[in-house]
């Protein structure tokens, strides 16, 4: 454990963690022409259109985390790029419905396999990503992910 790690709180970890991961992530997406927030976008629609759905820009957000607005200005600069297509919702006319282009796919194709040798090598002292260790990492990092934040609640204050 190195110095700046050593008696450091489980937050200042996730947060180090989340930007190791992000920067490595930009730097590995580059080549193809991509930011981290890109390939969060095309990884995440090319995986829900694997599983059958074509999702809004309001649906992309909650699944990724990102903001609305920062999903719809993403996918303006992908549709730009070629990389993906951006239609009306017929059943509400304020919604947009995000799928890839062909170039989207083959673009996000790759942006995957190179990530996936990144988490490969992030799960290496883990026993890599389908060891017992790294599969309890990942079940741990779900469980936190759906615990409930209100940044207004005072753990301190005392409950009348």
């Amino acid at each position: 454990m190195s110095s700046a790690t050593e008696n450091a709180t489980a937050g200042f970890l996730v947060w180090r963690l989340s930007m190791k991961w992000r920067v490595a992530v930009d730097r590995a997406v580059a080549p193809l022409g991509l930011t981290h927030a890109q390939y969060a976008l095309l990884g995440s629609l090319h995986g829900m259109a694997r599983s059958g759905r074509r999702p809004s820009q309001r649906q992309l957000a909650d699944h990724t985390g990102l903001e609305a607005l920062y999903v719809s200005k993403l996918a303006r600069a992908l549709e730009t790029a070629g990389l993906v297509d951006r239609t009306r919702d017929p059943d509400d006319p304020r919604a947009m419905r995000l799928s890839l282009t062909e170039q989207g796919h083959d673009v996000t194709r790759r942006a995957v396999h190179v990530v996936q040798g990144l988490l490969d090598q992030m799960l290496e002292p883990l026993g890599g990503q389908d060891g017992p260790r790294a599969r309890e990492f990942t079940r741990e990092l779900a469980i936190l992910l759906e615990a409930p934040l209100d940044p207004h609640t005072d753990n301190d204050e005392e409950q009348s």
